[in-house]
């Protein structure tokens, strides 16, 4: 199945999300997270300190999805972000973009806008990849999260870099 990555804001969001407050001791920066909303063209992505503090809490539960290991376990992890995260669903044409989803009024604050755009983003890649095709990096030092379009969907790691790390360290201790 191939992917239209232009349509995948909300999972792509998601996963970038869970990254950027993963193994963050101190909280997260506002300028980094802007960034990561603004690299998914969140509109107005103006934060306060007890929003990022909110969207931390809400990686941990988008994390919830990467992580379960069966499709019925992924299933009820997402319908519990699509229960907290939107209220309601209508097509909209905005910015000149085509049509596309929104899961919540346009007049919601960053949080919640944010919530529901990475709540249905994921509701919908599951329905498209039959509930699979989200992931934790397999390396064992690396506890990213990724979203598997390979041709395949047999993706195991977060990026090319742990798995070839991953295959030396396995290789080094063969020769060991």
């Amino acid at each position: 199945m191939q992917y239209d990555h232009d349509n995948m804001t909300g999972v792509a969001l998601a996963a970038d999300l869970v990254n950027a407050v993963t193994g963050v001791r101190q909280p997260l920066s506002r300028v980094a997270m802007r960034d990561v909303l603004l690299s998914h063209e969140i509109r107005q992505p103006e934060l306060a300190d007890d929003h990022i503090h909110a969207l931390a809490q809400w990686a941990d539960l988008l994390r919830e999805v990467f992580a379960a290991s069966a499709t019925e376990d992924r299933t009820r992890a997402a319908n519990v972000i699509l229960t907290g995260g939107t209220t309601r669903a209508y097509l909209t044409t905005h910015d000149g973009w085509s049509p596309h989803l929104h899961f919540t009024g346009e007049d919601e604050d960053i949080v919640a806008r944010v919530m529901a755009v990475t709540a249905g983003g994921i509701a919908i890649f599951l329905v498209e990849s039959g509930g699979e095709r989200l992931g934790v990096c397999a390396r064992a030092d690396c506890n990213r999260v990724f979203v598997d379009t390979s041709r395949n969907g047999r993706r195991t790691y977060c990026s090319a870099r742990c798995g070839n790390n991953d295959a030396v360290s396995r290789h080094r201790q063969r020769r060991n």
